[in-house]
């Protein structure tokens, strides 16, 4: 029999992985805020619903989104940067309501590697690390992962990834001709959509809950190093990084997550 997933969020990393899911054997209720993407969801194979999270409630036939799974993946970003003064915990709690009502047994969280604040003297971040980032988004994508970890209704694994890309959807093409960008000596810490899928494939394969993981490509050459190397490799304007000031960032350690996945990254920066 196969094994239902719920994935709330078919957006840029979602839908990928949902018809990675569909291929491996799974059947897949994929989310959507938008209309127009229900018809593609569906021609992909994913039994698609118009779900949204609000501070106030959901919106959508959410109880048929997650009625029969076995596992809900979260894949939802907060959207702070449009919306800075937005409640996502509250959002969060109320899919976690629904998540309860439904007995879903697994929950997989998709958050950031944004939990760990950068400083001056590159810290080396590993899953056994404190979260400690203090900007608003940070501490709720904190607040949400103890909460998700601390209810006990369901297993909960925590996914923290780096700095998502792809071919067409890389840091660089945005930071290309710009001037005066700031720790220029700060590594990089990113991790390509690809790799991101596999991560989270071989979660469900193998049952893997109860765990954080951070997953971020294991090198990290500094940013001026590497935007400016890339943005050369592939003509783009060359970014002007301000070299005045003291770089600060971290290093994201995947050990943990290589090691029980055992698993090697496909995907170089």
């Amino acid at each position: 029999m196969k094994k239902q997933i719920s994935i709330i969020g078919c957006g840029w990393l979602g839908f990928p992985l949902a018809k990675t899911l569909i291929k491996n054997g799974y059947t897949v209720k994929g989310s959507t805020t938008s209309t127009d993407k229900l018809k593609t969801l569906h021609n992909a194979g994913i039994d698609a619903y118009l779900v949204a999270l609000n501070e106030d409630n959901i919106t959508g036939n959410y109880i048929d989104f997650l009625k029969g799974s076995e596992s809900i993946i979260i894949n939802i970003p907060p959207g702070l940067r449009k919306h800075p003064n937005k409640n996502h915990v509250a959002e969060i709690q109320h899919l976690v309501n629904a998540v309860v009502s439904q007995d879903i047994k697994n929950t997989l969280y998709i958050s950031s590697t944004s939990v760990f604040k950068d400083d001056l003297n590159f810290p080396i971040y590993n899953t056994d690390s404190a979260p400690n980032a203090i900007s608003n988004s940070s501490k709720q994508l904190i607040t949400i992962e103890n909460m998700l970890k601390e209810n006990t209704n369901f297993n909960t694994t925590v996914v923290r990834f780096g700095g998502l890309f792809d071919t067409h959807r890389h840091p660089a093409k945005y930071l290309a001709g710009r001037t005066d960008l700031s720790n220029p000596n700060a590594p990089v810490n990113l991790i390509h959509k690809e790799d991101c899928i596999n991560i989270i494939s071989l979660i469900l394969k193998a049952n893997i809950w109860n765990h954080v993981f951070n997953a971020a490509f294991p090198k990290h050459p500094s940013k001026k190093e590497y935007y400016s190397s890339f943005c050369k490799h592939h003509q783009l304007d060359l970014p002007q990084f301000n070299t005045s000031k003291k770089s600060k960032g971290k290093i994201i350690d995947s050990t943990k997550m290589e090691q029980l996945l055992n698993y090697s990254f496909k995907q170089a920066l």
